[in-house]
């Protein structure tokens, strides 16, 4: 009977460790500027991956949204200054949702300047939602380390303010929630979405971005060209509300 207890509490254990691995940040390389990592936030009881990617550049590190998970906020910074010796020195979110916003103001505490849309900004305020210290109006292109970061407002989908970011060099497109992986195979989180204004915004996006080299989505794995995008644009044609 002993026997039996200890092996129950062993699988238990391992259970328990499981989850919490699945809770830590997992880094993919996209290229030698551009990183991906993938964090976990439990939903409906188990953990859901959310990414957000970053830019090294000569004059600091640039964050492409924050951390669903509260308890990773630190432990980026250290990641990311262990790996590549240097700190993280501006953050843009592309939304007001925790999975894009939710480290802002703790980045900001830490000397990080943060930055979102107009939109974004009032709608962090109208929800209370966390908010980053400084906003910019229309597309905005900041300029770190001599790397081009371009924002890009295509229209209303899976939020009223979802912006993608663009970097021209590296031809990486960061489309956070408003592109949904080639993995999923529903729209996700409709709570804010105009789905029927999210087909004229993805193609205002293709217009503006032609020739990606890799699309990074909010949610599971990112791909090579348009394929996310296409997927995107698929499954809002083929939604059918309740």
């Amino acid at each position: 009977m002993k026997k039996v207890v200890f092996a129950i509490i062993m699988l238990l254990f391992i259970s328990v460790m499981a989850v919490a691995q699945n809770t830590k940040l997992k880094f993919r390389k996209i290229n030698d500027n551009v990183y991906t990592y993938t964090n976990y936030h439990l939903f409906s009881g188990s953990p859901f991956p959310s990414n957000s990617s970053y830019l090294v550049t000569d004059d600091g590190v640039v964050l492409f949204d924050t951390p669903w998970d509260e308890t990773q906020f630190q432990p980026l910074l250290d990641s990311i200054e262990k790996r590549h010796g240097k700190k993280v020195v501006l953050c843009i979110a592309t939304h007001f949702h925790d999975d894009s916003s939710a480290g802002l103001e703790y980045y900001r505490s830490k000397g990080i300047k943060t930055y979102t849309s107009k939109f974004t900004k009032e709608l962090a305020e109208k929800h209370n939602a966390k908010q980053a210290e400084f906003i910019f109006e229309n597309d905005t292109v900041f300029t770190i380390g001599g790397q081009r970061i371009e924002t890009f407002y295509p229209g209303e989908g899976h939020s009223y303010d979802n912006i993608v970011i663009w970097l021209p060099k590296d031809k990486f497109l960061f489309g956070g929630c408003f592109l949904k992986s080639v993995e999923s195979d529903n729209l996700g989180n409709l709570s804010d979405a105009n789905v029927s204004a999210w087909d004229e915004s993805l193609i205002k996006l293709m217009k503006k971005f032609p020739k990606p080299m890799y699309v990074e989505t909010g949610h599971f794995k990112g791909s090579k060209g348009w394929k996310a995008v296409k997927h995107t644009l698929k499954l809002v044609k083929d939604y059918k509300p309740d």
